[in-house]
């Protein structure tokens, strides 16, 4: 004989979810929610970050001075390829390329390693994404601000270049905090975008060097852009779309900054408007973008 009928039979899923108070699991909080839940998570950002960066070279014999040993051997590269063999100086002196070169190569490696990082974020976290609930937002931010502390590192070597060619401390060096505030900020919406288009599609993270080296070599990083455009003729739609491109604009702001007579001329116009607009844009934007599929990560 069967049992008595259930008051609950007929009920849909979403009737009986209601009836019982039952909610999905791991499903997405509203965007206000969200934030405070980052903010709950700060501590553990700033350690995940600080733990990553000591052990990213822990197996090298050198430890931590790789950190700068890494670009500086990137920029002696390129100038030998670029300064010394293709002469891509457009006319500026030693004392100005070299320092105009190592300036670009930092700044864009500050971008290049927050893009790649991002890209991993997720799919290289899966163990961590799985086991624990916690805001999927926390380790791209985590990864970006680990690129920036490798940075700072790097920057003490970059004063050490500038003061060997002669390039001394001037007011004007003050516009290195805002300028590495709001490319923190675009490289953290940047590292939120890789990461959600990384989780869904893992092979992207074999494709985003390909993508980012097209990106340094159209953004000025061993030549200066303008001068560059304007020697090959180029349409001035082009040159625009170049020039207020993001890591051209971080890097000539930059440079701006630390190297002397590296004037105005060499900067887009509305340069700072440019700055802002792409951090806005890109770290509101991702961060949007990302939270938009929490409930997604390390499913399936």
């Amino acid at each position: 004989m069967s049992g008595p009928p259930s008051a609950d039979d007929g009920l849909s899923p979403s009737e009986l979810a209601r009836k019982y108070e039952l909610s999905v699991s791991g499903a997405r909080v509203g965007l206000g929610e969200y934030i405070r839940q980052m903010w709950g998570r700060r501590h553990f950002i700033m350690a995940f970050s600080s733990a990553k960066l000591t052990a990213q070279y822990s197996q090298a014999k050198l430890g931590q001075v790789w950190q700068v040993a890494t670009p500086l051997l990137n920029a002696a590269v390129y100038f030998f390829i670029f300064g010394m063999l293709l002469k891509s100086s457009r006319g500026m002196a030693n004392d100005m390329y070299i320092p105009f070169l190592v300036t670009g190569v930092f700044v864009f490696t500050f971008t290049q390693a927050s893009a790649m990082a991002g890209v991993r974020a997720i799919s290289g976290n899966l163990g961590l994404v799985r086991a624990l609930h916690f805001p999927r937002a926390s380790l791209p931010i985590s990864f970006a601000l680990q690129q920036l502390q490798q940075l700072l590192f790097s920057m003490i070597v970059l004063v050490i270049v500038l003061l060997g060619f002669g390039h001394f401390p001037s007011f004007a060096w003050l516009l290195i905090v805002p300028t590495l505030a709001l490319q923190f900020v675009f490289n953290t919406g940047l590292s939120l975008i890789m990461a959600r288009l990384g989780a869904k599609t893992p092979d992207l993270a074999q494709l985003l060097p390909f993508i980012l080296r097209t990106w340094m070599y159209a953004s000025g990083v061993m030549f200066p852009l303008a001068r560059t455009l304007e020697h090959a003729g180029a349409s001035k739609w082009i040159s625009d779309a170049m020039l207020g491109n993001p890591a051209a604009v971080y890097m000539d702001l930059m440079r701006y900054a630390l190297i002397d007579d590296y004037t105005g001329a060499n900067l887009p116009p509305h340069v700072w408007a440019l700055a802002v607009g792409w951090a806005v844009l890109f770290g509101a934007g991702g961060f949007v973008y990302f939270w938009k599929a929490e409930e997604q990560y390390g499913r399936g």
